[in-house]
Order: structure tokens, then C-alpha cells, then sequence
């Protein structure tokens, strides 16, 4: 199932992303005051077994998230997941005002007109986001997917072992996450529009929030691996290269090549930023973005937010997950030296480990 609303409970949380590059597994225990990582594990997926967003290895992924379970030593069986991609349909709609419940009916005859699939082929979610904005209409969030993705990515969950209870969206996850480390409440930061665009290996999303609310949110086919090709091919190094290049190992490099490098890798993702601007001013929602928050592993790609930065005219920062909540001490193993770096990189995990399953 999709599930959107952010519920509360007593009791842990096992959050699983399945990424393109790595698995990461985050335990969150939330019976204290403040949210606390008990549970961690990491692992690397071979570049073969997911590319461009599809799996093409199912046993290599099966693998890769049973080793992952087992370093962060995790007994639980039910984790919350998260799906992305184009498959994934994310929209504001205005309908007539409604009850939740006679929404529940509305929503397919009104997703028709709006998702560019069958809509038998789909899987709905919606969530009421202003109830009453004139003219006897609200607006709505709607979300769709396509049930094919969702049976595969359900399906190679059942078979490590485990039951996805929860399958939320990524952008979603990253906005419950960054909502965690941050009062939202001001008024200057209810009055912000920020930009939260979490970079994959392959697929970046896009979420452009006000006051809790996504205005837009979208997925694109851009992610740290186009930096990645970029280097290859202009130092002729190979892909294990590459990638230490894109973490911050510039070695005895150049920085200034490996900027305008970085500079030419950005063109794709910066379209995506231009686009999301460009629609934001078309639906009359914003005239500009004020912030935006880079997380996913390729926030820090060296001399990315700089680039972004001077480019967009925004101020930017790389969002720290670890913000708002409590760990213990050792619980991130061998990567607790340096635990800030891969810190964006457990962002939509720790989204999906802060989402929780039933009501308090």
C-alpha cells in the first residue's frame, strides 16, 4: 500500500531504503522524548544489481538487504519502505469540498483526469491538505503508483524475509525527516518555500514545500552517477575511481578541473531545479524558491552546493538527518569517524524509520 499521513506511535520503527548504490537499515526507538537510532547497517550493492532505477539482479538486491538486517542487527521483521521513480505520480488537485470518507470514493473518478495511467493499473493515496480554500472546493494531495512497481518492490522485501508494512514515497520520507530536525513552526520558516532534493545514484527527488505542505514534487532521471560518467570519461578513470572522486577523495587533482566537472555534470539537474521554479510561478503557488536542502549521497559531491548556489541565486545547505534525534554511542560502527559525511545519505531512511505505523 501507499501510505501518506505522518502517524505517530509508541514502540520502534525499522526503516529500509533500497537504493540504487547502497541498502541502508535504520531502527528508531520511539518511546522516549526524542526520536533514538538504535539499530544501523550499510551495504554496498553491486553496480550491476540496480541500474537506472530497475533491478536487474533480484538476488543480488535480496542479498544485499539480508546483509544489511544482519550487520545493523536488527530481530524485527516489519520495516517501512519507500518506493520513487517515474511510476510514481505525485499532484496538488482542487475538488469539491468533501468529507475524508467521500473523498476516499471521489479520489479515483478524479485521478483519472490527472494520472497518465490506467487507473486499474494503479494504487491511490490521498491526503486533504487545505479543507476549505473558497468556492465550496479543498485541495488535495494525490498520489499514485503504479501496482506493478509496488508488487516487485513488496515482493523482493517478502523474499529477504521481512514484511513491508508500510510503503511510503521517498520525497515524503525526506520531508518527514527534515521536518523532524527543524521547527517548522516559525513564522519566518512557515512563510519559506524550500527546495528538499535528495540526491540518488540515479534518480533525484524534488519536493518543494511551505508550512508542512508540497507544492510540487517530482522525480528525475538524474542522480550522482551522471557526475560519475562525467569523470570517467574526462580523466579516463574507471568506475571504483569515479566514485571516490564524486565522496571528496580528489587526491592530487586539480580542484579547479574537478569543478568545472562537477559544473558540466549539473546541467541536467539543474533543468530539473529551473523546471520545478518555472512550474512553481505558472500554478501562481511562488514566485521563487528560498532554501534549498540537498540530502541523498550525492549532497556532497565536492563543489555541487557552490555551483547550485551561484547558479540558482539560493541559499543552500546539506541537510544533517542526525538533527532532532538521539543515537547510541557505537551505533554506527565503522562509520561513526565519519559519520557526518554519510549522515545525507541516511536521510530517507531515517525519513522511513521516523514514519510510524499507527496512531498513538
Amino acid at each position: 500500500m501507499i501510505s501518506l499521513p505522518f502517524l505517530k506511535r509508541k514502540g520502534s520503527t525499522v526503516g529500509l531504503d533500497i537504493g540504487s548504490s547502497h541498502v541502508k537499515v535504520i531502527e528508531i526507538d520511539h518511546s522516549g522524548s526524542r526520536p533514538k537510532v538504535t539499530h544501523f547497517g550499510l551495504t554496498a550493492l553491486p553496480p550491476e544489481a540496480i541500474v537506472e532505477g530497475e533491478i536487474m539482479d533480484r538476488d543480488l538486491v535480496i542479498a544485499g538487504i539480508k546483509e544489511c538486517i544482519d550487520k545493523a542487527g536488527v530481530t524485527a521483521t516489519d520495516v517501512v519502505t519507500a518506493i520513487s521513480g517515474r511510476a510514481v505520480i505525485v499532484k496538488k488537485v482542487v475538488m469539491d469540498k468533501m468529507s475524508s470518507e467521500d473523498a476516499q470514493e471521489a479520489i479515483f473518478w478524479e485521478a483519472e483526469q490527472h494520472v497518465p495511467f490506467d487507473i486499474d493499473d494503479v494504487c491511490l493515496d490521498f491526503q486533504i491538505l487545505k479543507d476549505d480554500i473558497g468556492a465550496n472546493q479543498m485541495e488535495v494531495l494525490l498520489v499514485a503508483a503504479k501496482k506493478d512497481m509496488i508488487n516487485t518492490h513488496a515482493n523482493l522485501i517478502k523474499d529477504a524475509g521481512f514484511t513491508p508494512t508500510i510503503i511510503d514515497v521517498d520525497s515524503f520520507a525526506v520531508q518527514n525527516c527534515f521536518e523532524n530536525g527543524r521547527d517548522m513552526g516559525t513564522e519566518e520558516d512557515s512563510k519559506k518555500v524550500i527546495g528538499l532534493i535528495n540526491i540518488g545514484s540515479n534518480v533525484t527527488n524534488i519536493n518543494i514545500i511551505q508550512d508542512a505542505s508540497p507544492h510540487f514534487t517530482r522525480d528525475i532521471s538524474v542522480g550522482s552517477n551522471n557526475f560519475a560518467e562525467v569523470i570517467q570519461k574526462e580523466l579516463e578513470v574507471d568506475y571504483e575511481e569515479a566514485q571516490k572522486i564524486i565522496s571528496g577523495d580528489l587526491g592530487s587533482r586539480d580542484p579547479a578541473k574537478i569543478k568545472e566537472l562537477v559544473k558540466q555534470g549539473s546541467k541536467d539537474l539543474s533543468l530539473g531545479i529551473e523546471r520545478s521554479i518555472a512550474f512553481l510561478k505558472a500554478s501562481g503557488d511562488a514566485d521563487k524558491i528560498d532554501e534549498v536542502v540537498l540530502s541523498g549521497g550525492g549532497a556532497n559531491i565536492p563543489f555541487l552546493k557552490e555551483i547550485l548556489g551561484e547558479k540558482h541565486g539560493v541559499e543552500l545547505s546539506i541537510h544533517n538527518p542526525l538533527a532532532g534525534i538521539e543515537y547510541e554511542a557505537g551505533v554506527f560502527g565503522e562509520h561513526e569517524a565519519q559519520i557526518e559525511k554519510i549522515a545525507p545519505l541516511l536521510t530517507v531512511g531515517i525519513g522511513l524509520a521516523l514514519r510510524k505505523a499507527g496512531k498513538e
